[in-house]
């Protein structure tokens, strides 16, 4: 367990918008994360979901994926307990509506090569409206999509983002769960 790094100050936050957040993947992972891109607080971390009201620790601890409650700073202990994270837009931005259309699909494709050369069992979309956008799928639902990347199969959840008033944190727990039990439950191909 690391210990937390400082709060970010105005300035950190203001310089943020120029940093991206390395992806934590590895090869043949089971499932792989996907956030729709960095907010500013995150990026000034350099730790994904590193806003204090990001729900997506919490979540992924309650749904079972994680022995303890980790930390943003903890990250790199998901890749032993097969789970990395990327984002489906490396763009820092304070919100993610000031995303272009034409990154989403960007992104998509950039997804698509990270896929080919990792190989994850699954890619978990943590926001369902980047899911559709970036692969052109306006009436997807959340859970066990239709259509692959590569081997790999897709999932899409909701945002985990304290914004995310839809969803509240027993949804998303509910959801993440439904995912780890679909993986603990299939067998590999």
């Amino acid at each position: 367990m690391s210990s937390a790094p400082a709060k970010p100050t105005k300035a950190e936050l203001a310089a943020a918008v120029h940093k991206t957040v390395p992806d934590l993947v590895a090869p043949n992972l089971q499932v792989l994360f996907c956030g729709i891109n960095p907010g500013l607080y995150t990026a000034a971390l350099g730790h994904h979901f590193g806003r204090p009201g990001n729900r997506f620790w919490p979540a992924l601890h309650g749904a079972g994926f994680t022995p303890r409650l980790f930390k943003p700073w903890d990250e790199h202990e998901l890749l032993p307990l097969g789970y990395g994270i990327t984002n489906m837009v490396p763009r820092t931005t304070a919100a993610a509506s000031e995303l272009r259309p034409s990154e989403y699909v960007e992104g998509g494709l950039r997804l698509a090569r990270l896929v080919d050369t990792y190989q994850p069992r699954v890619v978990a979309f943590l926001g369902i409206g980047a899911y559709r956008s970036a692969f052109a799928r306006p009436k997807a639902q959340l859970g066990l999509q239709d259509h692959v990347l590569g081997a790999s199969r897709l999932w899409a959840l909701p945002s985990p983002s304290g914004l995310n008033a839809n969803h509240q944190l027993s949804d998303l727990i509910a959801l993440l769960r439904a995912l780890r039990e679909w993986v603990d439950q299939s067998p590999t191909s």
